[in-house]
């Protein structure tokens, strides 16, 4: 069996050891000018890819795991209408839907804001992010009526409307797990809409995503701008297209009153 060598013409790799993609891949996740081995991409990317693809299966299909999240003070559990991941994944519309025993659960009383976690696409984003993230924004809220934490299993973004109109809340934070790629499995997004209630349209929300801890936002940055643009919907009573992002490089530092 022939022995199957690098091509100089089309290795990476140039004559003198340098490699020419170096600059761009340290300006981006994709996955640009691969190493090769003769006529194929070099076995250690090939197995890289693999493992990324398999880490995006698991955060798609594993269910949320409740117990391995550190929240504080009381936490109240709800579920949609799917059953399970597979259903989930198949009927997007009954994950905008509470469970009749989900909905019996909720009580309504007066809060200024609800924050919930949900599983989306991504029920690994969910446990490592939403966490931290939920633990600094709150420190930024003095003042706030907050409801206790929701955790939904199976849930969309609408969801987060009808809980909220539930309990009573006037503004709802949804920390959802983000549609993993090949690059991040675990990113994470926050929906933030006020006054909700079912049938709100997605130009009427506010949405902070890509918070993960390979290159996207931090959570301390993340709390920030979420704080940031609270305020800002509670002047004006609007949120979505009718508030605009406009947080400074340190949204911290000049949090409207």
């Amino acid at each position: 069996m022939n022995e199957s060598r690098p091509d100089p013409a089309t290795d990476t790799m140039t004559l003198n050891g340098t490699d020419p993609w170096a600059p761009l891949r340290g300006l981006t996740h994709a996955r640009v000018g691969q190493p090769r081995a003769g006529d194929t991409v070099a076995g250690g990317e090939v197995r890289a890819f693999q493992l990324a693809h398999a880490r995006a299966r698991k955060a798609v299909t594993a269910p949320l795991r409740q117990d391995a999240m550190p929240l504080d003070g009381p936490v109240l559990t709800v579920h949609s209408e799917a059953t399970d991941r597979a259903m989930f994944i198949r009927r997007p519309d009954l994950g905008r839907r509470l469970s009749a025993d989900s909905a019996a659960v909720l009580t309504r009383g007066s809060y200024d804001v609800v924050f919930v976690i949900a599983d989306g696409l991504s029920s690994v984003a969910a446990e490592r992010q939403a966490p931290p993230v939920l633990a600094a924004c709150r420190a930024l809220l003095p003042g706030w009526r907050i409801a206790p934490v929701v955790v939904a299993h199976n849930a969309r973004v609408a969801l987060g409307d009808d809980i909220a109109h539930r309990l009573g809340a006037g503004c709802v934070v949804m920390m959802i797990g983000e549609r993993p790629g090949l690059s991040v499995s675990d990113s994470l997004s926050l929906y933030m809409t006020w006054d909700p209630h079912p049938g709100r349209l997605d130009s009427e929300r506010n949405c902070i995503s890509n918070i993960h801890d390979q290159g996207g936002l931090s959570a301390g940055v993340a709390a920030a701008k979420l704080a940031w643009l609270l305020a800002g919907a509670r002047r004006i009573g609007r949120s979505g297209i009718m508030l605009k992002d406009e947080t400074p490089a340190d949204p911290a530092a000049t949090l409207p009153p």
